[in-house]
């Protein structure tokens, strides 16, 4: 994913989530909608959540240092897995105590064509915001259902939004369903219903969103494709015969380390090495350009050695550390 892409949908996100906020509030004024408070609440915790993606993009943007020498890539994550607790207290917990609380104490609504209107002017704008989203990530789903390119994306800010958003336009449904039902039935208990339909869709949403974002916080290796291009870009069937084991990490969403133990003849000397890990870096980075950080070390292969892994030491009855 490219970061302009995801700094385009963050921005559209946060004006559309500005200004349905501010209609949301002056409707629950006027009709007292337990629905509209908690659409409100929504779409402040919302607007706040992508100014926290935005600030972290910026933090994650700062040069490598000597404490981080990686660089900051993963304050991205950081800042994704803020959002998904904030989205879950903030929004999901507020609407459902809004919600169980209407329906223990349900009343009437007043001007209930406020509430309507914002509401259908709400949905315009989160639609707006949605298309934006949906076509950023669109360019880098590529072949990828899109189940699997919310879980694999290493990028957060482009799969929070587009769950945000479709969170927020089934929300808004509900809360127009929930107004609609208790205009015509005179029962303000529809009111509350929506409201708590509305906070369950949001903690699924943010659950969804702090099991993806923690799985980054950890660390996630690179796609099977990227790691089939390294493995064939690192083999040259000359100076480098073989990849012995691999394992590949993002330090980033756009900053992948590579450390490999690659096979080198056994006649080579120290200097026909040194030249074939310097050409196997640079075929790797011509074919992955995100592996900034690639650590090649060089042995003699065998099968024993390859089967053992990238920890021969924790395999019972393999070789110890090698010396190379």
């Amino acid at each position: 994913m490219s970061t302009e892409g995801g700094t385009k949908a963050l921005v559209a996100a946060l004006s559309a989530n500005l200004a349905i906020a501010a209609g949301k509030f002056m409707a629950f004024a006027f009709t007292g909608s337990s629905s509209m408070l908690a659409e409100g609440v929504h779409s402040v915790a919302d607007s706040g959540n992508q100014v926290l993606l935005l600030v972290g993009g910026k933090r994650a943007a700062r040069e490598a240092d000597e404490q981080h020498p990686f660089g900051y890539g993963r304050e991205r994550y950081v800042y994704g897995f803020l959002v998904s607790i904030v989205l879950f207290t903030v929004g999901g917990l507020f609407a459902i105590f809004e919600g169980y609380e209407k329906i223990k104490e349900p009343h009437e609504l007043h001007g209930w064509y406020w509430a309507v209107g914002v509401l259908v002017f709400a949905i315009a704008m989160e639609g707006w915001s949605f298309l934006t989203a949906y076509r950023e990530a669109a360019k880098d789903k590529g072949g990828r259902s899109w189940v699997e390119y919310i879980r694999r994306a290493k990028a957060p800010e482009l799969p929070i939004v587009l769950l945000e958003d479709t969170g927020a336009l089934i929300g808004l449904v509900l809360a127009l369903l929930g107004v609609s039902l208790t205009v015509i039935t005179g029962d303000g208990i529809w009111d509350g219903i929506g409201t708590l339909c509305i906070g369950i869709l949001l903690v699924v949403i943010a659950v969804v969103l702090v099991l993806e974002t923690k799985s980054l916080l950890i660390g996630e290796s690179a796609d099977k494709e990227v790691v089939a291009q390294i493995r064939d870009a690192l083999v040259d069937h000359d100076s480098v015969t073989d990849v012995i084991h691999m394992r590949t990490l993002h330090v980033g969403p756009e900053e992948l380390l590579v450390a490999a133990k690659i096979g080198v003849n056994a006649e080579d000397n120290a200097a026909q090495v040194a030249q074939a890990i310097d050409l196997a870096e640079a075929r790797v980075r011509r074919v992955v350009p995100i592996a900034r950080a690639i650590y090649l070390e060089p042995d003699i292969y065998s099968a024993e050695k390859a089967a053992a892994g990238p920890d021969p030491a924790a395999t019972p009855g393999g070789p110890g550390p090698s010396a190379h």
